[in-house]
């Protein structure tokens, strides 16, 4: 069995995520495989589930998602981790010396090699408002400059902690429906999808550009059903509602409720514990 969290020592996410798993993985802890053979994370994010399990059973892990600039910025953690921390320490000093102006010069400027864009959304995510990742249609970044007063804007320990761990994974590109081509018998797929919305207010799904509307959290149900089909151990998380709840009762798979806080709201009353899904296909 998987053991706790130590508090020490162990690879976790260098960014912040909407929805992100730190909080919760106490929780996930007992629902993991004993064992598997390769680990799939279609929809990447901060990587929570993929650090705690790399750090207990080191396995080949498959990493990939929509979002081709977080994928940069992980494939550059893996393998230009060096050259990244410079660039991330140059923004921590200019960011000390004028927080505004070079929060918004930096926002408006995408352009660079694969390290700059890599270190441009580090930077971004750890001074902008909550710490999300949200863009136009025309695909730009466009949230505020939060109000931190010491932001840590280059966190060296995690980052060679997190490229350590990566050294392990393939990471790409890809819609989530790929894994099908590459998941076999007895490897552990995890499903992390923007959450099918329990409200008008908590349609929260523009983490790229591309929306996650009905018929893509049907598309991803119909994925799950394939890959435990041939065997693939397969774990979703979603919202707990009454559409989630039907579309995975139909495929036989097993449902379970998990405690989280509600972060991300405009109105702080808003915030707290809410309940979301936990669905297994063993």
């Amino acid at each position: 069995m998987l053991s706790e969290i130590s508090k020490h020592n162990f690879p976790r996410p260098f960014l912040k995520w909407a929805g992100g798993k730190s909080r919760t993985i106490q929780q996930y802890i007992p629902y993991f495989p004993n064992h598997f053979k390769s680990y799939y994370e279609p929809f990447l994010g901060g990587g929570a589930i993929f650090f705690y399990l790399q750090y207990h059973q080191q396995s080949k892990a498959i990493l990939t998602d929509v979002n081709a600039e977080l994928i940069n910025t992980y494939l550059c953690v893996r393998n230009k981790v060096d050259e990244l921390i410079s660039l991330l320490k140059e923004h921590e000093r200019q960011h000390n010396q004028n927080k505004k102006e070079h929060y918004y010069s930096v926002r408006a400027n995408s352009e660079g090699t694969d390290l700059q864009q890599a270190a441009r959304l580090i930077y971004l995510n750890k001074t902008c408002f909550n710490g999300l990742y949200r863009v136009n249609s025309q695909g730009k970044f466009n949230v505020p400059l939060g109000k931190y007063e010491n932001p840590k804007i280059c966190q060296e320990d995690l980052l060679y902690a997190a490229s350590k761990a990566l050294q392990w994974a393939d990471i790409q590109a890809c819609d989530f429906a790929d894994v099908v081509k590459y998941a076999n018998t007895d490897d552990f797929v995890f499903f992390d999808p923007p959450y099918y919305p329990i409200s008008s207010t908590s349609y929260f799904t523009a983490y790229s550009r591309y929306s996650f509307n009905e018929k893509d959290q049907e598309r991803l149900r119909d994925t799950c059903a394939e890959l435990a089909s041939r065997g693939v151990k397969v774990m979703v998380c979603n919202s707990d509602c009454e559409f989630i709840r039907k579309i995975y009762t139909e495929i036989n798979f097993k449902i379970y409720l998990i405690e989280a806080a509600r972060c991300i709201n405009s109105n702080i009353k808003k915030r707290g514990m809410i309940y979301e899904l936990l669905i297994t296909s063993y």
